[in-house]
C-alpha cells in the first residue's frame, strides 16, 4: 500500500498475528508425527529438541520417549511438554502431537572429547553455557570459541538456545567445526570436568577478585551464566574459582557474548605469554 507520495504506508498486524508465525522453522528442519520421529531415530538423525502433546500417554507415545532415553536412563534430548496450542503455531500438518527438530550439527560426549583432547597433547579450553538462550548470544559465543582457539562447548540438554540455520547462520559456520557437547545433568559435567584436571572459572558479577588475577594456562572451563539469571547456585557449587569482569558506569553487566569473549581472550593472552 502506498501514499499521495507514492512512499510505501506501514500497515497493522492482523489481529490474530502471532511471534511463532514469524519465526516457523523452515518444514525440513521439523518432523511431525510419532512414527515419523521413531524413523528419524532409527535412522541416526540428531534432533534438536522434541515438542510432545502434554496429554499423550498411549502405548506409541511411551515407546517414543524410550527411544530418546539412553541406557542410563538420561534424555538425549531436549523433550519439552506443551498443550497442542504450541504445537499448532509451528505447523499446520497432522503432527499426531509430536513436532521433533532437526540438528544442523552432531553433538559429542563430553566423556569422550575431554580424554581425546588429552590423548592429542592439548591443554583443554572449553567454554560451558548455563542457561544461555537467546540464539544470536549462543551463534556469537561459538564463533568467538572457535576464533580463539577453544576445543568445545559445552550446553544444557534443557535450557539452552536451539541449535538451528539460524544459530549456524549466526555463528557465521563455526557451529559446523566446534565440537558441541549436551549434557542432561549440568552439576555432574562439571564434576567431571573437574576431576578430569580442568580448572571451572565462573564469570559473575558477584565474584571478588578480577577475572585477570586467575590462573588461565591450565586445563579450563570457563562457565557463562544468562543475563538475567547468571549461574545456577548448584553449578557455582562445582567451580574452583569464581572472577568478575570490572564494570564502569551504571550498566550492571556487559552482554553474554561479549563477556564471553574477554574470557576466552584472557586464556588466550596468558597462555601465549
Amino acid at each position: 500500500m502506498f501514499d499521495k507520495s507514492n512512499r510505501p504506508v506501514k500497515q497493522d498486524r492482523p489481529a490474530n498475528h502471532t511471534a511463532y508465525e514469524t519465526r516457523r522453522p523452515k518444514e525440513k528442519e521439523m518432523i511431525f508425527g510419532i512414527r515419523a520421529v521413531m524413523e528419524a531415530l532409527d535412522a541416526g538423525k540428531t534432533l534438536d529438541k522434541v515438542l510432545v502433546r502434554r496429554d499423550m500417554s498411549s502405548a506409541i507415545a511411551r515407546e517414543l520417549m524410550m527411544r530418546l532415553t539412553d541406557h542410563d536412563g538420561q534424555l538425549m534430548t531436549n523433550v519439552q511438554r506443551v498443550p497442542v496450542e504450541k504445537l499448532n503455531q509451528f505447523t499446520d500438518k497432522n503432527h499426531q502431537g509430536v513436532i521433533a527438530f532437526l540438528s544442523p550439527i552432531e553433538f559429542y560426549r563430553i566423556e569422550d572429547l575431554i580424554p581425546s583432547l588429552y590423548e592429542a597433547g592439548k591443554t583443554p579450553l572449553v567454554m560451558v553455557l548455563d542457561n544461555v538462550t537467546d540464539v544470536r548470544n549462543f551463534g556469537a559465543i561459538a564463533r568467538s570459541c572457535v576464533c580463539a582457539g577453544a576445543d568445545a562447548l559445552i550446553i544444557g540438554t534443557r535450557g539452552a538456545a536451539s541449535i538451528n540455520g539460524d544459530a549456524v547462520k549466526t555463528s557465521a559456520g563455526a557451529l559446523h567445526s566446534l565440537p558441541v557437547c549436551k549434557v542432561d545433568n549440568m552439576p555432574n559435567a562439571l564434576a567431571f570436568l573437574r576431576e578430569s584436571g580442568l580448572n571451572i572459572v565462573a564469570a559473575t558479577e558477584h565474584a571478588d577478585h578480577d577475572y585477570t588475577a586467575t590462573d588461565m594456562r591450565a586445563p579450563l572451563a570457563i562457565v557463562m551464566g544468562s543475563e538475567d539469571k547468571g549461574i545456577y547456585e548448584g553449578n557455582l557449587e562445582q567451580c574452583t574459582d569464581q572472577v568478575r569482569i570490572p564494570m564502569a558506569g551504571t550498566i550492571e553487566s556487559l552482554n553474554v557474548s561479549v563477556a564471553a569473549g574477554i574470557m576466552l581472550y584472557e586464556a588466550v593472552r596468558q597462555r601465549n605469554l
